[in-house]
């Protein structure tokens, strides 16, 4: 048997009704907005329902709901967008390469300048952090929602009023915390980049970039977008200005149907059920003196579970537990920054349920952890 406790990557297995959204849109569609044919015509009805859900889940309008091929390319999309003609960046501490490396290119080549605040347990530290980078020409703020090495939480509110107040662009990686904390444009957020394949339950191959309209984000791709054909200027209004090329239809659905699945059971109740698998296994891992976790007392974490087993590297005690059936990810998470601030040098194992996982099956893998590490 086989039991996905990797989740932070890509949710396994997904719901049902992904799967059949899936497969109907295989059977019934075909490109939206690129034609008048009834096949088209339908396409294109189900894509803006697919950005209506989505807009009513992150607190949009559906004019401003981007799909993109991952969280990667949204992010992409709206640093490159919004630095486009210089000015400060500011990024958190603990962010994944897909901030971290468009944000140190664009800096290395000269075009912005670059600070990074560091990640503290207090909130208020955090904030403060951050805090004491912006200036003069500090065009827009980076963070992470929740950390998708160590799980832990960011005070995306306070930094949200702390970027109104000075006019600042405030940009949250939400892949580790979309489907699991209620993220929401009115926390003070400008734009929302997230994943379709982790707690959304959609596709891989699937992500959305989700505005308020305040800040103009410049398209660093540009190409047939349905509308405006006969001219060769990108539209200049969302969501075409930012989707060249034909939009990836079979994932819109998947995402359309995940989110539908989130909402129909409850943010509150997934978090709690993950939360509580999460706790059993540490509170077992906790046994061993050789296991490190990295968690704090008094903060808030999604539910990830980062560890190290003392004198084995991370992908070693990966492996014996994957010959076992148990499937974590090791190494370091595409997250170079977080694990420099960690101090991780051979990187962690992570462990991260879903609302799919039994906490009978985290009980039996940290036994066997303890049994492999005696």
């Amino acid at each position: 048997m086989i039991v996905n406790f990797d989740n932070a990557a890509t949710t396994f297995p997904k719901p049902v009704a992904v799967k059949k959204a899936v497969a109907a849109a295989m059977e019934q569609l075909t490109s939206p907005g690129r034609g008048g044919h009834p096949l088209g015509m339908k396409t294109s009805e189900m894509v803006y329902s697919a950005r209506e859900t989505a807009a009513d889940f992150f607190g949009a309008e559906p004019e401003n709901v981007v799909f993109t091929l991952n969280c990667t390319y949204a992010l992409n999309m709206a640093i490159q967008g919004i630095m486009k003609n210089g000015g400060h960046l500011i990024i958190g501490g603990m962010e994944h390469n897909s901030v971290a490396r468009p944000a140190s290119e664009l800096a290395k080549s000269g075009k912005i300048r670059l600070s990074a605040a560091e990640i503290f347990p207090e909130k208020e530290k955090t904030v403060e952090s951050f805090r004491k980078l912006i200036r003069s020409d500090t065009k827009a703020i980076v963070c992470t929602a929740a950390s998708n090495v160590t799980g832990q939480i960011m005070p995306v509110e306070e930094i949200g009023r702390l970027c109104k107040s000075r006019n600042i662009a405030f940009i949250v990686d939400a892949a580790q915390a979309s489907g699991i904390v209620d993220l929401k444009l009115s926390q003070g957020i400008n734009i929302i980049c997230t994943a379709g394949h982790k707690g959304l339950y959609g596709i891989t191959g699937t992500g959305m970039l989700i505005s308020d309209g305040k800040f103009h984000i410049s398209p660093i791709i540009q190409g047939g977008t349905g509308s405006g054909s006969h001219l060769l200027e990108q539209p200049t209004l969302l969501p075409e200005a930012l989707e060249s090329g034909t939009v990836g239809t079979v994932g819109i659905m998947s995402m359309k149907a995940g989110m539908e699945f989130v909402r129909k059971i409850g943010i509150e109740r997934i978090f709690s059920h993950e939360d509580r698998i999460c706790r059993r296994f540490v509170s077992e891992l906790e046994k061993s003196p050789k296991i490190t976790i990295y968690r704090q007392k008094n903060v808030e974490y999604v539910p990830i579970v980062s560890f190290s087993v003392e004198g084995k590297p991370s992908e070693r005690v990966a492996e014996e537990l994957g010959l076992e059936g148990f499937c974590l990810r090791a190494g370091y998470h595409c997250a170079a920054m977080a694990h420099s601030a960690l101090g991780t040098k051979n990187g962690t194992v992570r462990f991260s349920p879903s609302i799919f996982s039994r906490e009978e099956d985290a009980a039996a893998l940290a036994r066997l952890i303890l049994r492999k590490n005696p």
